[in-house]
């Protein structure tokens, strides 16, 4: 190979590099710049509400069972055969007060008036002759006698056991009179049988449990409150406490997937703090419970009931949302340059909706009711006022 082909071979790869770079550079030259644009920040939106104080009544939520106002089982008092039942004698049955439930042959102890009646004509006619008897020896003794007579010589023992029998003989009368009556088991009180033990034809011993019976005037509820729930609730506790008076009560429950209420009143708390809870329990009654009316369904036994109790009125509160209050009890509130503030609250209560302050919060400000992913104190916010609801 000569020299001058040997020389380009050398030199043409040389020059292709030299081309691509060329080539390149002027790429990257030729390239446009990027404009740079300045970011406008995003100021988010909020929903806020204005608060103003307010005089709120604090009541007291709490449940319970309905129990009768008193539930007894009502026993013979005499022994015999079943001949005679009530057509309520039967598990639900409603009878008046007084009403006789059930009767036991009563031809025993008629027969043991009559011998008791028997007895005591006996006895009224010994006394009468034992005092005769008394009188003719007061007589003999004056017409025979000297000096002070004895008892005996006047019969006076005599005449003191003719009278004492005849006491006796009254009294068996009585008793026999008494046990008749208690052939017929009357109701103490207006109500309803629970269950039933005994029926037509069956003989009952003295002692035995004929039905379980209660009230029907009254039901009662016992309702637990806490002790720091007291603060809200006007309970006359003291010794006096009869005369004060109590708070109403509103029960709530579901029956037949419709919501029923029924009003009542507080009418006594129990002795002592209940020792597992330290929960102190308040009875309410409600008067008529098995009457219907057109939005009333009776108030049955056993019916689990929700309660809410008549509590203060206190003036100066505020009432919140409780979407609008943070776990630690701090809330967002925008001020007038619409920048967002974050701040400390003294809650006295929260409710299932709302939370009800008690210091932290000045008329008209502005709180922050909705969310707010980030929030971040002195950050820009756009302040959107939304509506109150009613009682908030």
């Amino acid at each position: 190979m000569n020299p001058q082909a040997r020389n380009l071979k050398i030199l043409l790869p040389i020059l292709v590099l030299l081309a691509a770079a060329g080539a390149a550079w002027a790429i990257i030259a030729a390239k446009p710049q990027a404009v740079q644009q300045s970011a406008e920040p995003i100021i988010p939106s909020v929903k806020v509400i204005r608060v103003e104080p307010q005089s709120l009544r604090l009541n007291v939520m709490s449940q319970g069972v309905v129990t009768p106002r008193e539930a007894i089982d009502l026993v013979t008092e005499v022994g015999g055969k079943v001949v005679q039942a009530h057509p309520a004698l039967v598990a639900g049955g409603f009878f008046g007060a007084n009403e006789i439930l059930l009767t036991i042959d009563p031809r025993d102890y008629d027969y043991a008036i009559v011998a008791a009646e028997a007895q005591l004509a006996e006895a009224r006619r010994v006394l009468i002759n034992e005092q005769a008897q008394v009188e003719q020896a007061q007589s003999e003794w004056q017409a025979l006698g000297e000096g002070e007579p004895s008892p005996l010589a006047l019969r006076k023992p005599q005449l003191a056991e003719a009278q004492a029998k005849l006491k006796a003989a009254e009294a068996d009368l009585a008793k026999a009179k008494l046990n008749r009556s208690r052939c017929e088991l009357r109701a103490p009180f207006a109500g309803r049988v629970l269950s039933k033990q005994a029926g037509l034809g069956q003989y009952l011993p003295s002692g035995a449990v004929v039905a379980r019976i209660y009230a029907s005037d009254v039901a009662e509820i016992r309702l637990p409150i806490g002790t720091e729930q007291q603060a809200f609730l006007e309970l006359p506790l003291g010794e006096n406490g009869k005369a004060g008076r109590w708070p109403a009560v509103t029960l709530r429950a579901e029956l037949a997937g419709k919501p029923q209420s029924w009003q009542g009143r507080i009418v006594r708390s129990e002795a002592v703090l209940d020792d597992n809870s330290g929960q102190l329990y308040l009875v309410a009654q409600v008067g008529e419970p098995f009457r219907e009316t057109g939005n009333r369904s009776p108030l049955l036994s056993g019916l689990f009931v929700q309660a809410e109790i008549e509590g203060v009125v206190r003036d100066g509160l505020f009432s919140l949302p409780r979407s609008a209050l943070s776990s630690l009890q701090q809330v967002k509130l925008v001020d007038s340059e619409q920048r967002l503030e974050i701040r400390q609250l003294e809650v006295l209560r929260q409710e299932a909706e709302r939370a009800i302050i008690k210091a932290g919060l000045n008329p008209g400000e502005r709180v922050v009711v909705s969310e707010l992913p980030v929030p971040v104190a002195g950050m820009k916010v756009n302040a959107i006022e939304a509506p109150r609801e009613p009682g908030r």
